[in-house]
């Protein structure tokens, strides 16, 4: 059978064995959607065919395979090869970049390499090496612009303060996707004021909120003069007219901006384009940050060096991201707003001032921070004694600081009935119920409605006198106390419920008696949380020779960051004890000629004092009457002193606990006007209550020269 009948009967292809495979190799070469070098042992291509779209095969022949594609790493791809020469496997998907003669711009090639055995197989020397390589660029660059998305999705809106956001968001887009990325913020949107409604005006305050560079041109930036200075966040700067930035803050649209020696618009900024001059930048898009057609900012994303210039897609991708971010970036204005109120609010329904008071000093520190609740008081109380307040409303806004103003106020008007500690935290949590059932009652579509209210408070009372201090707490931690020898003082202050919780448990007191010269430290929980947080605080109180201030300025040294970033409150008070010499006390009989006497006592001790002639007749008035009241209304001990400070106190104890009240008599009674007359003359008077019987006293007020010349060894 002749070899034509053969192939005919058959079907097999003409020609001998060489001839099929050089068939195979020709069709291999010549219709192979990817591209085929094969290379010689040095790694020399001797047969390729167009490895890559747009490029001339022949000026690849004779070349390294490294030197043709310019490689990124020549080294470590010539590696991978000799060890597929070796005969150590395949090299399969290996990923490099590099570039190409006619297509600019760096490329990334998919290469897989396949050892060309001889005639004696693998175990005889290789007779070179087949390359198969696939341009990924796009794919590569459209998973980068996926990534960059998705970053920007999960680093954008976490965060409620506007320069945190804008820093999330250019580092979700460096290095990925831009080599600087620029995020600039209408400056009165960054102090919390509506967003101006587009086209923005020339001239118009940007304030660069967040600015990022990837590593290969940081160095750049920070040797760069005035250049790297302006790539610095807080930067201000006003936009300039007839600029692609100008532009797109005019139209609302994204621009994509070659940068180049012919552009014509660098002479209208010739500051902004000096510094994009110095970073080597080639390549720019504009996109302004806006939501339902105000302005937020703008964002400037550049590509510099070797770096693929932005196209189209890019761009395209660009607006996404900024969308995402001005979304976040509103959001964090409106917080910023509320909390700037709130904080407003807070510090108007705070003491003004350190208050003086008669054996106590105190010095206070509010931390700022994202609890606008907090709040701390020094309250005068009868009988140079001070009341000593902490307190906090649990969250964020202005909700929490009109809250803390309610309490705030409750709690003052509650002091002034002279009520013990325990008794004035129950009052005050009847308060803080009625408020949570105001709140419940709202309509449900109120978004306040549903918000839970939490609040706590510590209130202690400090008389020098007896040197004690008694404390109550309501879901709220009890004060440090550290005695002038620097050792803690033990408080053990039982825990009563918090202010708006539904637990009815009564609240319980502690007392404690102090040396003269104890620190006491009230303060909200966020100071006593962390590691030896209570310890930290007793430690720095214990420093000799420190101002109250300055203690507090050195707990506030040695706080965590997280506690300054929530916000805190700190009173602190050193006792003292009212000098000998200004206070006169007199055991007195309960006798009807008492008040007689206690006239005389009196009047002898005010002008000791110094005190005017119309001072000493109103006290004496007022002590007859209050002397009278006693004598004939109460039980003994009966007992009257006389405190000078800023003004005159008076206060008469008796053993009954039956407290008088204030009646208007008629024209023709006969009596009842004792204590009228003693409201008309003093400027603040009332009754208190103790285990032993109750004590009227009053207060005057003294004329300017008395205040200051009274009592000369004060």
């Amino acid at each position: 059978m002749s070899d034509a009948e053969t192939a005919a009967g058959t079907g097999a292809p003409r020609g001998g064995p060489d001839q099929l495979d050089e068939a195979l190799l020709a069709t291999l070469f010549t219709q192979s959607a990817v591209g085929l070098g094969v290379l010689d042992p040095q790694l020399r291509l001797v047969r390729a065919n167009s490895l890559v779209e747009g490029e001339d095969v022949g000026e690849y022949i004779g070349h390294r395979f490294t030197e043709a594609f310019r490689l990124d790493d020549p080294d470590g791809t010539e590696q991978l090869m000799k060890r597929v020469l070796a005969g150590e496997g395949a090299a399969r998907d290996h990923l490099v970049r590099g570039r190409l003669r006619r297509i600019p711009g760096d490329r990334e090639f998919l290469v897989s390499v396949y050892r060309l055995d001889g005639p004696g197989g693998p175990e005889a020397p290789a007779l070179g090496l087949l390359a198969a390589v696939v341009d990924v660029t796009e794919r590569q660059r459209a998973r980068a612009r996926n990534a960059a998305l998705a970053a920007v999705r999960d680093a954008v809106g976490g965060s409620l303060d506007v320069a945190a956001t804008c820093r999330s968001f250019a580092d979700a887009l460096v290095p990925g996707f831009a080599d600087l990325a620029v995020v600039e913020v209408v400056d009165d949107v960054l102090r919390g004021a509506d967003p101006p409604v587009g086209p923005l005006p020339p001239g118009t305050p940007l304030r660069r909120a967040a600015s990022g560079r990837c590593d290969a041109f940081r160095d750049t930036a920070e040797g760069a003069g005035e250049g790297g200075a302006r790539e610095r966040s807080g930067v201000t700067r006003r936009l300039a007219a007839r600029t692609p930035y100008a532009l797109a803050t005019t139209d609302l649209r994204a621009r994509l901006v070659p940068l180049g020696s012919d552009n014509p618009w660098p002479a209208t900024d010739p500051d902004g384009a000096r510094a994009v001059a110095e970073t080597g930048a080639h390549s720019l898009i504009v996109v302004p940050l806006t939501l339902r057609g105000a302005v937020l900012g703008l964002v400037s994303l550049y590509r510099c060096g070797a770096a693929e210039p932005f196209d189209e897609d890019d761009v395209s991708l660009a607006v996404s991201a900024a969308t995402r971010a001005a979304l976040g970036i509103d959001n964090a204005r409106r917080y910023e707003r509320e909390h700037i109120i709130a904080s407003t609010v807070q510090r108007r329904l705070l003491p003004q001032a350190e208050r003086q008071q008669a054996a106590v000093d105190t010095a206070h520190v509010l931390l700022p921070g994202r609890d606008s609740g907090c709040w701390f008081d020094t309250i005068a109380l009868s009988g140079a004694r001070t009341a000593l307040v902490v307190g906090g409303v649990a969250g964020e806004g202005l909700q929490s600081a009109i809250a803390m103003g309610q309490l705030r106020t409750v709690i003052q008007a509650l002091a002034g009935l002279d009520l013990e500690p325990e008794e004035v935290l129950a009052r005050l949590k009847d308060t803080a119920d009625r408020l949570a059932d105001e709140r419940a009652a709202l309509p449900p579509a109120d978004a306040l409605q549903s918000e839970p209210m939490s609040a706590g408070c510590v209130y202690g009372v400090y008389d020098p006198f007896t040197r004690t201090c008694t404390v109550a707490r309501a879901g709220h931690p009890a004060p440090l106390i550290v005695g002038p020898d620097g050792r803690a003082v033990a408080l053990d202050v039982p825990e009563g419920p918090g202010l708006f919780s539904t637990d009815s448990a009564l609240f319980a007191p502690a007392t404690v008696t102090l040396e003269v010269g104890s620190l006491l430290a009230f303060c909200t929980a966020e100071l006593l949380s962390g590691d030896r947080a209570a310890e930290r605080i007793t430690e720095t109180l214990a420093r000799p020779g420190r101002s109250l201030q300055q203690l507090g300025d050195d707990i506030v040294y040695a706080l965590p960051d997280d506690t300054r970033s929530a916000g805190a409150a700190l009173l602190l008070a050193r006792t003292g004890t009212v000098s000998d010499h200004l206070v006169a006390t007199w055991d007195l009989a309960q006798d009807p000629t008492t008040p007689a006497t206690a006239r005389v006592l009196v009047r002898d001790r005010l002008q000791g004092w110094g005190l005017g002639e119309d001072t000493v007749e109103a006290t004496e008035l007022i002590v007859s009457e209050l002397v009278t009241n006693a004598v004939r209304y109460g039980t003994p001990p009966l007992r009257l002193r006389l405190l000078l400070d800023s003004t005159l106190t008076c206060e008469v104890h008796d053993g009954s606990p039956a407290s008088p009240h204030l009646r208007h008599a008629r024209t023709v009674d006969e009596g009842g006007r004792g204590l009228f007359i003693v409201s008309r003359l003093a400027s603040h008077w009332g009754a208190r209550h103790g285990p032993d019987g109750k004590v009227l006293w009053t207060e005057q007020d003294l004329p300017e020269d008395e205040r200051n010349g009274a009592g000369g060894e004060r």
